[in-house]
Order: structure tokens, then sequence, then C-alpha cells
């Protein structure tokens, strides 16, 4: 995978929460602290993205795909 380096400034506090993930989670660096809070950040986006794409549904479409079909019919 190809890295590409920053820099970034953050308050002391979470400077010492990172190196406290780092030696307590067994992180190779501050920088892999960072990648996994990054892909944490990116799946609540995801899971977002999904529940509202869920709210959208239309509730005739059930109807719809079922093709007239209930229960009984099977």
């Amino acid at each position: 995978m190809h890295s590409e380096k920053l820099s970034i400034s953050l308050p002391l506090s979470l400077v010492q929460f990172v190196e406290n993930y780092k030696v307590a989670k067994g992180c190779k660096s501050r920088s892999q602290v960072i990648e996994v809070a990054l892909e944490l950040l990116r799946l609540r986006e995801l899971e977002d993205a999904y529940r509202d794409a869920s709210k959208e549904v239309d509730a005739d479409w059930d109807v719809t795909v079922a093709d007239g079909l209930t229960d009984k019919t099977w």
C-alpha cells in the first residue's frame, strides 16, 4: 500500500491518548493508531450512509417484489 507522509497538530491530551493506545494495543507507531481511528471513522460514515439510504426505501417496494404473493400462497 502506498503511504503519504502528513504532518498534523493535535492537542496534548490527544497526543497522550494516541501514545497510551499505541502502548496498550501494541501498535507499531502513532501513525498506525491514527490509521485505526480513521478506519473506524470511515466505517461509521458508511453505516450512517446505509442507515440514511434504508430510510428512503419505498414501503410499496415489498409488495412489488412479492409479486402479489402472500404467505398463504406458499
